[in-house]
């Protein structure tokens, strides 16, 4: 039965035929259109692309170098070109309430002409609005005003003046205002000879004076209003020129945009405020050679300014925006601030866009772990699509961290598809614990870690190969180079049958085989160039498994691979480090003694062992317990443990390793060292297939090798294993050369026959008794004498527990 069980060369490597591959090198080959081996990822994806309703945005989940974005970009590259542009986004100045800003849709590329046009009309209005003050129109009315007050003004003083000299009372004008003193002969008279005049002259001039100044202070209130009403007139008059110079340019940029929705409403107010600070226009307002806190500001023109957020104009068809580095600000946009004399101010023309401005209308890509782990983005892009709108807010208001004034920019209305990409556990995730998420991500595209190895597929995958190097500038690649690709990407996958998904693994391997073809002087890549880079990859990355295999040679880490011994086998373990996986044998023994049906698992009792482990050691305990103690208690207390093991240990392949060690301790049946074991094992003793055979089986080769291989070293694997067999051609010819072998088993009967050279023993059909010579026998023989021990042993009884309490 060993032979039956030992497998041929053939089966341990499918090779890639070249004569099925139709041409000479890559170069003869059509590009490949579609990604390989991902229909129903790319279903997916165009499903999500092209509906158009709230909340089917796009999770695209798959394992990284897939070819997810290539896809994407591929399919929206397609769509975005057919389909009308986006309309622009700019912010201006709300001149009613500066602190909100008004945010103005436009047809695409008129964004930037706006701009250009109010530069334009600022640029003008300096050089028309001094022109028309400067004109002889303005001159000429505003002198008829100044004329027509200094007329009355003139025409009432002269009157007062007239009256107070007919009572001989003069009315004088003086640097401090205007005074009354009595006259004689037309002469103010002095103060000698004021006090020389009867009394009643001076009571008559002093009642004159009075009644006087009262009509002087009457006056002197219609010159105030007079003076305000020359005031207006001017104003109006300043009005009346500033509209002249500015209505027909404001009127021209309105009949531009005459599609532009509240454009013209902004206009209007743009025209008012040129009107009311029309003083800014004027020369006569330079700015001061040293500003500081003190001087006035100078003319600001800012706020005529047209702040573009998104323009449109020069490219087809809707925005595919890529957000790198997907923070708050980066996709919801900011404020910035401006530092003057010690404080920080900010306006609308500080307004600065985010992705979600610049993918408005069209379709936005970001990665899903980038985006979680920067503090609120998650949040609000999630509040973004809930709302359908983008709010620009300052993070440092909201949670009252800064007392910088800052804006509250009108909020746009959004319409983006985003497409977050990220792996599985990402997108289960969320979907566990976000329940937002199931609402704004409602489709998924799940790509493919690997696609059938079928002729048809291998044919793509050829073509696949002369895609990518044409993309990178590559040499062409032969059919050898081709088939030995083919063949690496079956072992990527640990599976004869499939081919790996992973665009950026092949990449990678090109590149190596291309540069090694042109430092060998090559026009093409040939096989042996692959093999050369898949070659030196992996010699990369076995500095820890030179060490482990160093340590296992010199004996620090102790492998048999000669002799026998009972209740010892060697299993096989992979350790995962980046892209690189090695193996390597750890001895597993087992100890069993007379007990009450317990096997300790010593890794799970010092808390080194997983669940999985433990669950794969209670499993092997259940097969012991039903096909050797039926009709009996399992009188068995046994140990099992991984020797020089001082890390974790988890997962079940190692189960068939200890139920052999087990039987081997039970049967005193000595274990083959030069043997080592995989696989999982269940409560019937059917051995079930594991991960990581390929490594496994090099692992072991590797060490036997070390040490001179005898012929008789092998590996039992599970039979459901052997269709994921890729190992290296050094281990192939060592089978054919029958100096190493691989055993592929069904359950643990055949496993314990090759370890031990002892037949396992079938069970009688009527007694159920297996033979007394065979494994089982043995086992069964051993576990009846622990159970009959047991039973003649007096029955312990349990020490009663101290009560303590009140007597009664």
């Amino acid at each position: 039965m060993i032979q039956s069980l030992r497998l041929a060369p053939e089966a341990l490597y499918r090779r890639c035929d070249t004569a099925r591959l139709a041409f000479d090198t890559t170069a003869e080959l059509e590009d490949l259109k579609q990604l390989l081996g991902q229909a129903r990822a790319r279903d997916a994806v165009e499903f999500g692309i092209d509906v158009a309703r709230a909340g089917f945005n796009l999770f695209v989940m798959g394992p990284p170098g897939s070819g997810r974005h290539t896809l994407i970009q591929h399919i929206l590259g397609g769509r975005v070109a057919q389909r009308p542009k986006p309309c622009d986004w700019a912010y201006v100045n709300n001149f009613h309430e500066p602190y909100r800003p008004l945010a103005l849709a436009l047809p695409a590329g008129k964004a930037a002409a706006l701009r250009h046009d109010m530069q334009q009309l600022v640029e003008e209005l300096r050089t028309a609005i001094p022109a028309v003050f400067d004109s002889d129109e303005y001159r000429t009315r505003a002198g008829q005003i100044e004329a027509e007050f200094t007329e009355r003004h003139e025409r009432v003083f002269n009157e007062l003046g007239a009256e107070a000299a007919a009572q001989q009372i003069g009315l004088l004008r003086t640097p401090a205002g205007f005074s009354f003193a009595p006259l004689k002969g037309g002469e103010v008279i002095s103060p000698e000879e004021y006090a020389k005049l009867p009394e009643e002259e001076k009571a008559r001039v002093e009642r004159v004076i009075v009644e006087l100044q009262k009509k002087l202070g009457d006056i002197i209130r219609n010159v105030v209003h007079w003076r305000r009403e020359q005031r207006e007139k001017l104003k109006q008059l300043n009005r009346e020129m500033t509209l002249v110079a500015v209505g027909h340019h404001v009127s021209e940029i309105k009949e531009r945009y005459t599609d532009v929705e509240r454009l013209a409403a902004y206009l209007e107010a743009v025209q008012q405020n040129v009107i009311d600070n029309v003083d800014d226009f004027l020369p006569g307002r330079e700015t001061p050679a040293m500003p500081g806190p003190g001087t006035p500001e100078p003319p600001s023109f800012r706020r005529y300014m047209v702040n573009v957020l998104v323009d449109h104009g020069g490219r087809d068809g809707m925005p595919v925006v890529a957000e790198d580095h997907p923070s708050y600000h980066n996709l919801i946009g900011r404020v910035d601030h401006i530092s003057q004399f010690g404080t920080l101010g900010t306006d609308f023309a500080l307004i600065k866009p985010g992705a979600l401005h610049r993918a408005n209308g069209g379709y936005l890509l970001v990665d899903a772990h980038k985006l979680l782990v920067q503090p609120f983005a998650w949040e609000a892009l999630k509040r973004a699509l809930s709302t359908r709108q983008i709010r620009i807010e300052s993070i440092g208001e909201m949670y009252s961290l800064v007392s910088t004034v800052s804006l509250a920019p009108e909020p746009i209305p959004l319409d983006v598809k985003v497409v977050l990409f990220g792996d599985r556990f990402i997108y289960y995730l969320l979907h566990a614990y976000d329940p937002d998420f199931r609402d704004l991500f409602k489709v998924v595209a799940d790509f493919e870690d690997s696609f059938d190895r079928s002729a048809e597929n291998e044919q793509l995958f050829a073509r696949l190969i002369a895609t990518i190097a044409r993309d990178k500038n590559l040499l062409a690649v032969d059919r050898g180079g081709v088939a030995r690709s083919i063949e690496h990407a079956s072992r990527l996958t640990g599976d004869a049958g499939k081919v790996s998904g992973s665009l950026r693994a092949l990449a990678d391997l090109l590149c190596e085989a291309d540069h090694l073809a042109r430092q060998g002087g090559r026009n093409t890549v040939t096989g042996e160039d692959i093999e050369r880079a898949i070659a030196a990859q992996r010699t990369r990355g076995d500095r820890l498994r030179a060490r482990v295999h160093e340590a296992i040679l010199r004996g620090t880490i102790l492998i048999d691979t000669g002799g026998a011994r009972s209740g010892q086998v060697n299993g096989l373990s992979v350790m995962q480090l980046g892209d690189h996986a090695f193996a390597a044998p750890s001895r597993i023994t087992a100890t069993t003694r007379l007990g009450e049906g317990k096997v300790i698992d010593v890794q799970r009792e010092v808390e080194l062992g997983g669940a999985i482990h433990s669950k794969g050691v209670l499993i092997l305990s259940s097969f012991l317990a039903s096909r050797f103690s039926m009709n009996r208690p399992l009188s068995l207390s046994a140990s099992l443990v991984f020797e020089q093991t001082y890390a974790m240990v988890d997962g079940d392949s190692a189960s068939l390793a200890e139920l052999c060690a087990l039987m081997s301790s039970l049967a005193d049946a000595p274990i083959q060292q030069c043997l080592a074991v995989t696989g999982s094992v269940n409560q019937l003793g059917e051995v079930q297939a594991i991960g990581g055979v390929n490594e496994k089986i090099e692992g072991y080769f590797d060490i036997c090798t070390a040490r001179g291989l005898t012929g008789e070293h092998g590996v039992l694997i599970p039979s459901s294993n052997v269709e994921h067999l890729m190992l290296r051609s050094d281990v192939v010819q060592a089978v054919a050369a029958e100096r190493f072998h691989v055993y592929a088993v069904h359950n643990v009967d055949e496993a314990v026959e090759i370890l031990t050279g002892t037949p396992a023993g079938a069970a009688d059909g009527t007694t159920g008794a297996y033979p007394a010579d065979s494994v089982n026998g043995r086992v069964a023989k051993r576990l009846r004498e622990f159970a009959a021990v047991r039973s003649r042993a007096p029955e312990r009884r349990r020490p009663e527990r101290a009560r303590f309490g009140k007597k009664e």
